[in-house]
């Protein structure tokens, strides 16, 4: 099939630790806020830094909230022409576990409201979307949404793609990966030589990407899949299945590596991950220039099946607002070879990389541009 339809981002919403909406988010993030707080609430008999999100409404309400908002702003009258695509690597698990444990029964589960597809189930009763489908890939669901929008849209099989990555917090995934020896209990050091864990995190982010551009649309230039398949939980230490998922991107983009002047790293702030992510980079640009390079795991914490689609709109905001997010708390980096920033940096910014990568060995690179003057 042809491929010939341009994809563009040309509304967005993101919810967070960081802030209640995407403005309040990249602020967070400029200007370096402590997002992350220290709870005794999940892992028995330790503290554990995670990003709450702070609200009075539920996090299902929120979910509606963003969804109308994204509506509202659009140029679309309704969904009922629009592919409702949602990435989450724990679906409705937190309401399970709600009504576990205040009755200490499992009787009262609603098994319909569990699995992967129960979001999109409840969003697409609310907007009444033309069709839906979930992606469930860990921590890469919400990129690989992304990537499957474009996708369609690229083939004219769809004008309009909604694209959800959301996940709750739920004690089953705070205490697995403190099962796994990876949760710190202060906030996360990406790319520090001391750094000592992750902070698993809960976030809503809301993508609509169409085939048409608009004032302020921003492309999805290029994305790159790659599978290393070296361990269970752990990535290839030399980062070649993440360089292949680069390189993937960038080519698939037909984009001069030099022009790339930002990555947002997936940068969990884990020893295996952080380590073998740098190779990676260091590999795909050690003979162009090398862009600047930031997590922003610091301030959302890992969001798990969110966090491509809430890096993708902090991605997207990069190239709009053309201000390079900050480095947190690197005061002694792995490598030096890397270009880490401290402080927010205005700059000319053409195009703009984000990872994920997940268990499995599961890597997704998006390039994200600003699209060409026709």
């Amino acid at each position: 099939m042809t491929i010939n339809k341009k994809a563009y981002i040309n509304s967005y919403d993101a919810i967070s630790c960081a802030g209640l909406d995407s403005e309040q988010l990249f602020a967070s993030i400029c200007e370096k806020k402590d997002c992350i707080t220290i709870s005794k609430d999940y892992v028995p008999e330790r503290e554990v830094a995670i990003g709450k999100i702070d609200s009075s409404f539920t996090f299902n309400e929120l979910l509606l909230q963003s969804c109308k908002k994204i509506l509202e702003t659009s140029n679309l009258d309704d969904y009922s022409n629009t592919l409702l695509v949602v990435g989450s690597s724990v679906g409705g698990m937190s309401e399970t576990e709600r009504i576990f444990f205040s009755e200490k029964s499992y009787k009262n589960i609603d098994y319909k409201k569990h699995p992967i597809d129960a979001i999109a189930h409840h969003l697409k009763q609310e907007f009444t979307f033309y069709d839906d489908i979930s992606f469930s890939t860990a921590c890469t669901s919400s990129a690989n949404a992304i990537g499957y929008a474009k996708e369609v849209i690229s083939k004219c099989i769809y004008k309009n793609v909604l694209v959800v990555g959301v996940d709750s917090l739920s004690f089953t995934t705070v205490c697995g990966f403190s099962a796994l020896s990876v949760l710190s209990s202060k906030p996360c050091t990406p790319f520090e030589k001391q750094r000592d864990g992750m902070n698993v995190a809960e976030a809503i982010a809301i993508l609509l990407i169409q085939d048409e551009k608009e004032k302020n649309s921003v492309e999805i230039c290029g994305v790159g899949y790659s599978s290393d398949a070296h361990h269970m939980t752990q990535p290839h230490p030399d980062g070649s299945g993440a360089a292949k998922a680069i390189e993937t991107a960038i080519s698939s983009a037909n984009v001069d590596k030099n022009r790339i002047k930002y990555i947002n790293a997936h940068g969990t702030g884990t020893m295996a991950n952080d380590s073998s992510e740098l190779n990676a980079i260091a590999t795909v640009f050690a003979q162009s220039k090398s862009p600047y390079v930031s997590s922003t795991k610091p301030f959302t914490g890992h969001t798990l099946g969110a966090a491509g689609a809430i890096e993708a709109v902090i991605s997207v905001m990069v190239l709009q607002k053309q201000i390079i997010p900050p480095s947190k708390n690197i005061l002694d980096p792995e490598r030096d070879d890397i270009a880490f920033t401290n402080e927010a940096l205005k700059d000319d910014i053409n195009y703009v990389l984000s990872n994920s990568f997940a268990f499995g060995g599961n890597n997704t690179s998006l390039l994200f541009g600003l699209p060409n003057e026709d």
